[in-house]
């Protein structure tokens, strides 16, 4: 700690890059610093430092990391802990560029599997940025001590010292996150899709704020017919309604809560913080949200049981192309998110093509089936679930016709749920049953793709490896620029970043001769099991769990048409 300020007070008033002499491992009377990286200019990405508490000093209880689940609860409350003591106890900016800045990478609504904290039984390693202040170029020591002599102890003795933190909240927010883990397992085993417990709140804030919406919210109950209850591990008997595995659908009037119950479901797949309003609203983990994607590259995709019978014989059982439309985009996304293993499909008619999801008798009339190369999805659904096991959640509110297939219908009407199945079938008359045999072949999922060594190069023209991202839904991967914009359930810039890694993990260690989909799990089973610091060259803390079907969209989404097929 004094060799330290005396480096300090030796270069001050010097070049900015004087401070590169910081990098290394610095003594302090509670925790070890280590200085990974000292960023080049003020004006840069702050620098990278770790601080290594001692388990013995740290103090935290066993109990509260006894579990994969408990420690990686522990590891948010921990990150959110030290992000609100920068923000009560650093002076923040102090000079030039990003002189002051202390930061920690923190999830929002959702409680992440991240590598901004790491609890391992011998320690607590927390990894942040911090900008080294400077007045103009120069480096300013004075204000550099003061962050890292006061403000620092003052934060790591405030959040990382157990003895230190409301033991009761930390204790409640790991138990809260493996209830839900709990209650998301039990899903399987109980015939069902998705649960939302009685008293949760689903409307957030806006499109860009998904805190709960704080005034004048109808706290969620389930109807009686769906109501089912479960035993917490900590929470103890809690009820809310079960959504079924098969054809469920979602109707109800414009604003009456449709889509917030979907989106609710979305995110169901993510645990969330206490308070949320949606810790008790889960999803099958492999749940995924599927829409019409106007625009998007497809390679090498069958998607002949939605589309074939093109004019001039074009093929669709290797489509390809560089601008899809809304029914191909649509067709290519459920095709590929089914070969990652989804055994729910979220719909929502709203961002759907019309086409895809439906053609009524009048249109049936007018053109004929062998002038028609779409299959609708309705004609699908029932398929799908009987034949494969996968379950569909539909939000519909234009179309009767899905009366006729669905398993459970529940209307929504003025954010309160009602199930109306028995009145949809009575609706449907003869029509129930009428599209469960489709038009087409049977539908199959066969084909095993994989891209080509070039497709995940992450160089730049053979110059050195890019990855960066701007934002959650925009990936910069060598000289590709995936967009990730239809891709719903991503929530964090830390997963799509760990995206980029991964996927030059998978070309740089995996040879390619398996599918996509096998080597992809390979990854998120080692991610899984031994963290994500082994994907990026260097310890940076900003990287959060994707899941595998996340992974895979993104690859999918490459413009390039390098694949091989079977």
């Amino acid at each position: 700690m004094d060799r330290l300020r005396t480096l300090l007070e030796s270069i001050d008033g010097k070049g900015y890059k004087a401070y590169k002499q910081l990098e290394g491992a610095w003594g302090f009377r509670r925790y070890r610093l280590l200085v990974d990286h000292v960023q080049g200019d003020p004006f840069a990405k702050p620098s990278r430092l770790r601080v290594q508490l001692a388990m013995d000093t740290c103090g935290l209880p066993e109990d509260l990391r006894r579990s994969t689940v408990r420690r990686i609860a522990c590891e948010d409350y921990l990150g959110r802990a030290f992000s609100t003591a920068v923000a009560e106890l650093a002076r923040g900016q102090r000079g030039s560029g990003n002189s002051g800045i202390i930061e920690v990478s923190t999830s929002g609504q959702q409680v992440l599997h991240r590598n901004a904290v790491v609890v391992s039984p011998e320690q607590v390693e927390v990894r942040l940025r911090l900008g080294l202040p400077a007045a103009g170029r120069r480096v300013a020591a004075r204000e550099a001590m003061a962050m890292l002599f006061e403000e620092l102890p003052a934060i790591v003795e405030q959040t990382l010292v157990h003895a230190n933190l409301p033991a009761a909240e930390v204790a409640a927010h790991v138990e809260s996150i493996e209830d839900q883990q709990f209650l998301r397992e039990w899903l399987s085993e109980a015939g069902l899709v998705a649960f939302v417990a009685d008293g949760a709140l689903l409307p957030r804030r806006s499109g860009v704020d998904d805190r709960p919406l704080a005034r004048d919210v109808v706290a969620f109950t389930s109807p009686e017919t769906l109501a089912r209850s479960v035993d917490l591990p900590n929470a103890g008997a809690i009820r809310g309604m079960g959504v079924p595995a098969g054809v469920t659908l979602i109707v109800g009037g414009g604003f009456h809560g449709k889509s917030t119950l979907l989106r609710a479901l979305e995110r169901g797949v993510y645990d969330h913080l206490p308070g949320d309003g949606r810790e008790r609203v889960v999803s099958d983990p492999s749940c995924m949200k599927v829409r019409a994607e106007d625009g998007r590259a497809v390679a090498q995709v069958d998607i002949s049981p939605f589309i074939d019978n093109l004019p001039f014989g074009r093929t669709t059982e290797r489509f390809s192309t560089e601008n899809a439309s809304g029914s191909t985009s649509q067709a290519a996304n459920i095709i590929e998110t089914l070969h990652t293993g989804c055994r729910t499909l979220l719909i929502d008619e709203d961002t759907s093509a019309t086409n895809f999801m439906i053609r009524d008798a009048r249109m049936q009339q007018l053109v004929v089936d062998d002038k028609e190369p779409i299959t609708p999805f309705l004609h699908r659904a029932r398929e799908l679930y009987e034949h494969h096991g996968v379950s569909s959640v539909i939000v519909m509110g234009g179309s009767g016709d899905y009366f006729g297939i669905a398993d459970t219908v529940i209307m929504m009407d003025n954010y309160r749920a009602h199930e109306v199945t028995a009145a949809a079938h009575g609706l449907a008359g003869e029509a129930l049953g009428a599209h469960r045999d489709a038009r087409a072949r049977p539908f199959q999922l066969q084909s095993v793709r994989r891209p080509g060594a070039g497709t995940l190069d992450a160089s730049r023209g053979g110059r050195a490896t890019k990855i960066d991202v701007r934002g959650t839904r925009r990936l910069l991967y060598g000289r590709h620029e995936i967009d990730l914009s239809a891709v719903e359930q991503l929530v964090d810039p830390g997963q799509t970043l760990a995206i980029g890694w991964m996927l030059h993990y998978y070309a740089s260690h995996l040879d390619g001769s398996e599918g996509m989909v096998d080597s992809l799990q390979e990854i998120v089973a080692i991610a899984q099991q031994d963290g994500l610091d082994g994907f990026s060259p260097w310890l940076e803390g900003e990287l959060a769990l994707p899941r595998l079907q996340e992974l895979a969209a993104a690859v999918n989404r490459i413009r390039s048409y390098d694949w091989r097929g079977d």
